[in-house]
Formats: structure tokens, sequence, C-alpha cells
């Protein structure tokens, strides 16, 4: 459903544009956690170390093409606000060849690399050989990433932020469907958690393609579009790049403090995979409501309303504490179920280690939430058992 985003209130357009994606990033943190708690539980601590280092290797690929998907997402809104719909259907046909040829040329460093990479992350012995399996069949997803991100940042461009929800939750319940399937009924250890979200990743990647080829008229690109000009290459360039960089760059520093936790062994390897994925909790409503935010922006700015351009900075500044209230909040709420700690099985002797390290990590986080919004919350002083261990 396109939305028009330059007309009727500001506060309440924003809203019911930004809120479907706010969601659908919850829904997606919920599609990670999902193969952590079933590995953990289900398979052991070396599995979760595995799976769980291998997400900070996949989250910093996948970010370099969320990157370019995202600033060309914002060209687009740009030009989709301006009514310029001829540069708009050649602006996605360069935006679509730029990112498939990045894309293409992950796939042939991480499939030709994958030993030394995992050398360079220092992953012990013990988790080797189960990140080894895991990573080289999720690899496999990163193209379903491509199509689901490219895909939905053009639809997003034209006010449409709830088509790429639904594929997103569809794919997030066949994941867990999948995950409970192969690795409990079928005993495929992780790489049938691997297997099921690729094939989740791909029924959205490939669901949310078909559906804006056939609903959308400005996809449906005439040979006269289906041009390459060096001027429209630079601008797609100019746009791409710097919000690659933008999204990249703090997930590489992660994926290199991993390298570092990986020399510590599988328990604290686990333990940091928790701990991640709380962290990611804590800040993810902010980004993806900056993302809503500059998709909304771009579309006016297209259209020449600069002062509802001003008029939103204003009531984004008003909305500014509102926002970050969530990142203490969802610790609090962590915090009183038992800092999620998602390790392995009761039985597990590694158990104990796990839910200590995990919980003053899900400490810190909760502190630095705390410190960067500016927002009071008095953390437990005690590490509490860990509900599923």
């Amino acid at each position: 459903m396109e939305r028009d985003l330059t007309k009727g209130s500001i506060a309440r357009t924003m809203l019911l544009f930004a809120l479907p994606m706010m969601l659908g990033n919850l829904l997606q943190q919920v599609y990670n956690i999902a193969d952590t708690i079933i590995v953990g539980r289900f398979i052991d601590a070396n599995a979760l170390a595995a799976v769980g280092s291998a997400y900070t290797l996949m989250t910093f690929l996948t970010s370099v093409i969320l990157g370019l998907c995202m600033g060309c997402g914002a060209l687009f809104s740009t030009y989709y606000g301006a009514g310029k719909m001829d540069q708009l259907k050649e602006s996605i046909w360069v935006s679509f060849w730029l990112i498939l040829f990045v894309t293409v040329v992950i796939y042939f460093v991480v499939f030709s690399a994958t030993d030394g990479i995992l050398r360079l992350l220092q992953v012990p012995e013990e988790v080797y050989s189960s990140m080894y399996t895991y990573v080289r069949i999720i690899f496999f997803g990163i193209g379903f990433t491509f199509f689901y991100n490219f895909f939905a940042f053009v639809m997003r461009s034209a006010g449409d932020s709830v088509t790429p929800l639904v594929f997103l939750t569809l794919s997030t319940i066949l994941n867990i469907i999948l995950d409970l399937w192969f690795v409990i009924g079928l005993r495929m250890g992780v790489g049938g958690a691997a297997a099921a979200t690729v094939t989740a990743q791909g029924v959205a990647g490939i669901g949310i393609a078909l559906t804006a080829l056939i609903k959308m008229p400005l996809l449906r690109i005439g040979k006269q579009h289906r041009i390459i000009r060096r001027e429209m290459v630079a601008q797609v360039g100019n746009y791409a790049c710097l919000t690659c960089l933008q999204q990249s760059t703090m997930n590489f520093g992660i994926l290199m403090i991993q390298g570092l936790v990986n020399s510590f062994g599988a328990t604290i390897m686990a333990a940091f995979a928790v701990a991640v994925k709380i962290d990611t909790l804590a800040y993810m409503p902010l980004q993806e409501f900056g993302n809503a935010f500059s998709l909304f922006i771009s579309q006016n700015h297209g259209a020449e309303k600069k002062t509802v351009c001003g008029r939103v900075f204003e009531s984004l500044s008003a909305s500014r504490s509102y926002l970050a209230s969530w990142s203490p909040s969802s610790y609090g709420f962590l915090r009183v179920n038992s800092c999620l700690c998602l390790s392995a099985q009761k039985k597990s002797p590694s158990s104990p280690p796990v839910c200590a390290t995990c919980a003053l990590r899900a400490r810190s986080t909760g502190e630095s939430a705390v410190y960067s919004s500016s927002t009071a919350c008095t953390a437990q002083s005690e590490s509490p058992p860990c509900l599923w261990c």
C-alpha cells in the first residue's frame, strides 16, 4: 500500500510509516534469537558459541548490503517525492545492478576465504567445525538478504512499509517452525539451524521481489530506462557508499571485538552471543526510526516541502526522550526475565559460567543504554539465575 508522505498530519503520517519498520526490525531480532534459543537448548554450548560468533560475521556482511540499499532508498524516495518517474526508474535500474555486483563479490570472498576468515576471528578448535558448517550454509542467504532489502526499500520509498513487514512476519514464523523441525525433529545440528534460516530468508526475498514487480508500476522499467549513465552511477554511488560506510563501520568494530572474545574460549563466546542479542534489542528501535525518518525527509525534500522538513526536525527533537526510553525499558524487561540467557542445556556443565558472564555483559549493556539516553534506571547488583538453564 503506497502512502504519500508529503500530505496529512506530520506526526500521524510519520508514525504510521515508522511503526511497521520498527516492528519489522524487532521481528528480525526474534528471527535471530530463535536460532540462539533452539541451538543453545537442544544442542550444546559449543554450538551456541558457533552460531553466536557467526551472527556477528553475518551482521557485518549484511550491513554492507543493507547500507547500500538504505542509501539508494533515500534517492528513490527523493525522486518519488519530486514526481520524477524517469529518473526514479533509471536509478532503480542502476542501483539493482550495483548492489547485485557487490553481493556477488561478497559471495566470492566468503566462499573462497572461509577458512581464512575463521582463523582471523580466532575461532577455537572445539567450535571450529560447527561454525564452519553453519557459515558455509548461512552464506547462501546473502543473496536473499539483498533481494529482500532492495525491494523493501523500493516499496518504502513509495510510502509502503507494511508489505515488507508482512513478508518478514511470514519468514520469522517459518524460520522458527523449520528450526524446531530440523534441529529437534531431524537432529541436523547447527547445519539444520542454518538451513532453516536460509529457507526463511529465501521465502521473504523471493516473495517480496515478486510482489513488488507485480504491484508497483514503477518497477516496470522500459528499454529507455535500462541504461547506465555515468551521472546516475555517480549519484547512486554517492548515496549508497556513505550509508554503507555508516552501517558497516560499527558492525566491523563488533566483529573485531568478536575475534578477541573468541580467543577466550567457547564459554565466553556463548555468553557474548547471548549478550549481543540483548544489546541489539536495546538500540534497535532508534536505528529503525532513523531509517524511516530518512525516507520521510527524502520524499518531502524531493517534493520541496522545506517547511515540512523543518517541522519534522522539531517533532523529532520533542520525541527524542520518548524514543530513547526504549533502551533502558527493554533492558529492565530483560533483567526481570533473568537476562535472556539462552545458553546450554541444563545437563551441560558449561551453563553456570555462561549465565554469569551473560549477566555481567547484560548489566553493562543496560548501563550504556541508560547513559546514552540520559534516562534514570537502577541496575540490579546481583546476577540473576538463567531462566532457561
